[in-house]
């Protein structure tokens, strides 16, 4: 909650420029929520989310020494569902214990005609990695992918 207003943080997630390649930045309430949010900034890269029907569920889970790699381990292991799988992701749920992730993605195959691939996602990096609360108690997971 925040300190001034007793409002919870709002839930979102945006981009950022980060020369030839691309940056999401996943924000919550919770670390738990900011790294649902960054997962789906992630989606955002490549497609609109709203286009992406949840209609399968993929279980993935992921430990590390420290938030940061947490954050790196969490959307790699969607870049490669996404790649093995040939499947987008639209809606994911996040339970962290300690520096243990274990999470639920929902999606379903990439249709080419809707989905409108703009990029592929080869990894996401440590470059900009940053895991922190702010001022008003709002989480923020962030990094750059490569594209």
């Amino acid at each position: 909650m925040s300190a001034e207003t007793g409002a919870r943080p709002r839930a979102g997630w945006q981009h950022f420029q980060h020369m030839a390649d691309i940056g999401v930045d996943g924000h919550g309430a919770t670390l738990a929520e900011a790294f649902e949010q960054a997962a789906l900034a992630m989606t955002a890269v490549i497609t609109d989310p709203s286009r992406v029907h949840p209609d399968t569920a993929i279980a993935v889970s992921c430990t590390a020494p420290d938030d940061e790699l947490l954050l790196v381990d969490w959307l790699n292991a969607w870049v490669y569902e996404m790649a093995t799988r040939d499947m987008l992701f639209s809606r994911f749920e996040v339970t962290i214990e300690g520096h243990a992730l274990r999470g639920t993605g929902w999606g379903e195959p990439v249709d080419l005609h809707r989905h409108q691939p703009a990029v592929e996602i080869k990894g996401a990096t440590y470059t900009e990695l940053c895991v922190c609360q702010d001022a008003d108690s709002t989480w923020h997971a962030r990094c750059v992918v490569d594209v």
